[in-house]
This record gives structure tokens, sequence and C-alpha cells, in this order.
């Protein structure tokens, strides 16, 4: 018998009838012999109508009440599950974040899980319940209701799998697997039957939704297995490998981009040491995550410094931006909301040269302008007019042979000679 936790999207618990599914296919499982504990999201669009709210009474809500708010989308949904289950005869019990103490820190709207007392779940699974979980949400140390960020329920399944020491931990959604692109921009995307885990976490971070970053953080940090499956169809998935053993590995493996990013640049910066610190610490102190830095010599000892942050931070960086420039006597700062990451993906990086000159020259063809640029062991990453985004990603798609039924090594394109 093995203990598998379950995740539904919004969009497999979006109706009645998608929950009254979902409440079969769980008791298909459980008919199986295997033990279950069940990780739900809000109701598809439920979320969405709740900041909507929040933001009809307030232009900036207050994040504690905020995330008062929104932890009630997900008592709908394990309410509604667990009266489904029972209904057709199905044991069953359902719990909010804090009821099964999911301890997070006192971040609110973003927090992080710090540990889950499993005592609970154990019980009820030793008395053959299916045990439902709210999830996207738990409780810092002084009792508030705190909530993990979009995607969190992601966040929560992985959590409670390692807490519980599951088996596996399965991701349901409306896409039956992980895609070499996001199949709603590119017609042929590849559903990949596997990928590494290190490359899951590039592609999280380079904006494939998927599931949410820090749930692969925390599969990858707690060995557990997850895999992505369609709620809607039958099929394998695609299995997210802790190893890369016994795996053929194409040198791109996917095209992933993030519409969320917003570029901010600091001009005329009098260059010296800590100059860089005075800039991203008071970000770090208000919680705004940095993702590319760009540092460029702008010559009679002055620096420009570039950027990026998501863009439900962006008014706030500004306004911190606002008084750096005065302090440290920078000529000014520039931002631009209308910019997109764009991004390859492959373990077989590692071991091939010429991936990054092959993704520059076709971007070049198409006429995009590259902004900024990093790169990873395994990922290249450039940022771009958002307005070119869909164009290049094709172009990248089809130029490295990603699409179905091809291989993706694209021998012709790159150096074999290792790095």
């Amino acid at each position: 018998m093995a203990l598998i936790v379950q995740k539904f999207g919004g969009t497999s618990v979006g109706n009645i009838a998608c929950i009254r599914a979902v409440a079969k296919k769980i008791i298909e499982t459980r008919a199986l012999g295997h033990d279950l504990v069940v990780v739900v999201s809000a109701m598809a669009g439920e979320t969405d109508r709740l900041v909507h709210l929040a933001h009809e009474v307030s232009v900036v809500p207050d994040p504690r009440e905020l995330d008062v708010l929104l932890s009630t989308g997900e008592q709908v949904t394990i309410a509604l599950l667990g009266i489904a289950l029972l209904e057709q005869g199905c044991l069953a019990k359902s719990y909010t974040g804090s009821q099964v103490h999911i301890r997070t820190d006192s971040v609110h709207n973003k927090a992080r899980i710090l540990g889950i007392e499993g005592s609970k779940i154990r019980a009820d699974l030793l008395a053959g319940k299916v045990v439902i979980v709210a999830g996207f949400q738990g409780t810092d140390e002084m009792g508030n209701i705190t909530t993990l960020g979009r995607g969190g329920s992601d966040t929560t399944a992985v959590a409670l799998a390692a807490a519980l020491n599951a088996d596996e931990c399965q991701i349901y959604t409306d896409v039956d697997g992980i895609y070499s692109v996001d199949p709603r921009i590119v017609k042929d995307a590849r559903r990949m039957s596997d990928v590494t885990v290190d490359e899951m976490l590039e592609m999280a971070s380079s904006g494939a939704k998927v599931m949410q970053i820090r749930a692969v953080e925390l599969a990858a940090r707690n060995n557990v297995s997850v895999r992505v499956l369609s709620t809607f169809q039958e099929g394998e998935g695609t299995l997210i490998r802790l190893d890369e053993a016994d795996r053929q590995h194409s040198v791109v493996s996917a095209v992933a981009f993030n519409r969320d990013e917003a570029k901010l640049v600091i001009h005329g910066i009098q260059d010296g040491s800590g100059v860089a610190a005075k800039i991203f610490g008071p970000l770090s102190e208000a919680h705004i995550e940095v993702d590319m830095i760009v540092q460029t010599l702008a010559g009679e000892g002055k620096t420009d410094l570039a950027f990026t942050v998501h863009k439900r931070d962006f008014t706030q960086a500004l306004l911190i931006l606002e008084g750096l420039t005065k302090t440290l006597g920078a000529q000014g700062f520039l931002h631009d909301e209308k910019v997109a990451k764009l991004s390859l993906v492959g373990v077989g990086m590692r071991t091939h040269a010429g991936v990054a000159s092959r993704m520059f020259e076709i971007l070049g063809n198409e006429g995009i302008n590259i902004q900024l640029i990093s790169t990873s062991e395994i990922k290249i990453s450039v940022i771009i007019e958002e307005v070119h985004l869909e164009r290049a990603v094709n172009a990248l798609h089809e130029a490295f042979q990603l699409g179905t039924g091809e291989l993706g090594l694209v021998k012709h394109c790159i150096s074999a000679q290792s790095n």
C-alpha cells in the first residue's frame, strides 16, 4: 500500500460536476489500496474574484487582511469535496491549513512553509479516511493566516508529501503533463515523458506555470517524487526525475517565458565597493525578489545597474528606487513594464557549446533586440520587448526542433564540443 498526495488545481474543481468527478477519481485510487491525502485549490476564478473585491474596497489592501480573505476560497473547496466523498460512501475529513498546523513565516501574500504537524493526518489515515487539506495557506507563529502566493497549493502538496514521507506527489491540472513550450502559444508543443528536477527548477523560475518554483525546490530538497497529470484525460503525465540516470538528454529541452517581469535601470551611479548592497539591501528588506541583474561601466567612474522584478512588486520597487537615486547621487533611473523574459532550458547544455550564439542568431534574424542576458549551467535567459514574445517563442521552438516527433538535439545548429 502506497501513500500518495494528490493535488487538484482550480480548473480541476471549477464547479460541482468537476468536484464530483475528482471525488470519483479519488475513490478509484483509494480502491487500489492506497492511502490518500488530497490538496485542493480554490475553485477556478474564485481567488481572482476575491482579489477584485479587496481592490474595490482599497487600492492597496492590507496584506494581513487580504490573506484572511483569500484563504476562504480553499475552505469552500475542501468542504464541498468532503461532502462529495462522504455522499459516495468514502470516509473523508477536511482541514484548513491552520487545523493541520502548516507553519509559515510572516510574509503575507507570499509566505514560506517552515513546518507541518502531521499527527492529525496520520491518525485519520490509520482510520481509513481520505484526508483533504486546503492548499495555498498556513499560519505564522502569532496565529495569523498567511497565503503562499500564486500556485501555492503545489507547495502545500509537496510539503505534505515530504512531511508524511509519501511515496509520490501527483499534481493534477488541466494539461496532461509538462510541455516543451506552452501549447497555447506553439501548436506542435511536445509533452515530455520526464524532466529532471534541475530542468523543472529552471523552467519554473523562467515563467513555466505548471508548478510553483517553491514546490519544485521543496521536492528537490526533500527527494519527493512528483508527477504532473491531467484531471480530464488518462495518461502517464510527466515525471519530474530526481536524478539524471538512464535519461537521454536533448541539448535543449524546453522554451520557457514570463510576461510578469518589469525592468528597472539606475543610471550614473558612482562606482565603488558596497554600492550594489545599498541598492539591493532595501529591496530585500521589502521582500522584493530580484531576478536578472546586469551592471555596466558607463565611464568616468560611473556605472549603470539594470535588473528585473516581478510586476506585482514593481510599484513598491519604484518607490524604493526614487529614494535610493537621491541617496546614491545617481543621474536617474528608467523603468519598463512592457518586457518579457525568454529562456532556453536543457541539461544537455552542460556538455554542448554554441546554444547561446545560436539563440542570439535566431532572435537577430527575427529583428528582435536583446536587452538583458543571464545564464546558468542549463539555462540561457534574455529580456526582450513583450510585443515580440510569441514570435520569438515560435522561432526558437522551431529552430531547436522541439516539436512533436523531433529529437531536439539540433546537431546541425550547435557544436558537439564539450564545454
